[in-house]
């Protein structure tokens, strides 16, 4: 004979509501067929306003571009007739005059050359002190970072006169040197690598492979170098385009016959009439290789800004 307490009858309708409180909520979180939701299924999704917003910010980037396509598809005579509506079919004839009329070839080597070797000196240069800062204990470490800073808020006018006195002391004036040398590492990158190195590459790895007998370049070499590629490849990017429209010092330092590209467009304006069908021209074909550049290393670019990610 079992022995009840007056109670009982209480406690198991308590009881009952206790196990529905809990199988509620462990399913409210559930989606269809007691499933849990996917990571994003409480994100919305962006609305018109943000579409229309990019559709816009999309379509004012490629305006220049279409300007100049518009403009130098039709004579030295359109701008005097009016707002051209549609492309011309003088374009394949006025790039030929760009190029009859300036060295555009050696012109285009010439910046493919400076801005390729810029672009990979400021890497690996930058991602080497960006690991010093962000993973090596010396002292003055973080003044020295602080110093490197600040030299950003310098303008870049400042130091033409004594770089130009330089590069004639060492007699690179009208050279390429004169243009690659004093770009060989930006205070920009030492920043951005340090900034990522700093979270990206955890200390525990770097004290594993030093146990194991790695030296700290070849630590650098295995282990930082992977990890900061993602940050790499956008700096890379940056300094190539960077390099590849700079005017101001190639304009100063270079010779006339021995130009970049943009300082062999400036060429195409003459002191009492610019054709600027054939300058927008010149301006359009100059940005084709960057264009190129955009799409070939877009994915890859995406990729591993993504990976970098993750992985943080």
């Amino acid at each position: 004979m079992s022995t009840s307490s007056p109670n009982a009858p209480l406690e198991r309708i308590a009881g009952g509501d206790a196990v529905r409180g809990v199988a509620a909520r462990g399913l409210r979180g559930r989606g269809p067929r007691g499933r849990r939701p996917g990571p994003g299924a409480g994100m919305r999704r962006p609305g018109f306003l943000t579409y229309g917003f990019l559709g816009a910010v999309v379509l004012g980037a490629l305006f220049p571009l279409y300007w100049s396509l518009l403009v130098g598809s039709h004579d030295s005579t359109v701008l005097s007739r009016g707002v051209p509506l549609v492309p011309g079919g003088n374009f394949l004839a006025n790039a030929a005059q760009v190029m009859d009329s300036i060295p555009f070839w050696k012109a285009m080597g010439n910046s493919v050359l400076v801005s390729t070797v810029t672009a990979a000196s400021v890497v690996l240069f930058s991602t080497l002190a960006g690991f010093a800062f962000a993973k090596l204990r010396f002292r003055g470490s973080k003044g020295l970072l602080v110093f490197v800073i600040a030299t950003m808020a310098v303008p870049t006018q400042l130091g033409v006169v004594p770089l130009f006195i330089v590069m004639a002391k060492f007699g690179w004036t009208g050279s390429l040197w004169a243009v690659i040398v004093p770009g060989v590492v930006t205070a920009f990158g030492v920043f951005w690598m340090t900034q990522y190195l700093r979270d990206a590459l955890p200390d525990e790895l770097i004290e594993a492979v030093r146990m194991d007998g790695a030296s700290m370049i070849q630590a650098f070499w295995h282990i930082g170098l992977p990890a900061a590629r993602p940050a790499a490849a956008m700096l890379a990017l940056f300094t190539f385009v960077a390099t590849w429209t700079n005017f101001f010092w190639p304009f100063i330092v270079l010779d006339p016959s021995n130009p970049t590209l943009p300082v062999a467009l400036q060429l195409l304006q003459s002191a009492h009439f610019v054709d600027y069908s054939v300058v927008l021209t010149g301006a359009l074909l100059s940005t084709v290789p960057l264009l190129l550049l955009f799409v070939v290393a877009g994915r890859q670019l995406v990729s591993g800004i993504m990976q970098g990610a993750v992985k943080g």
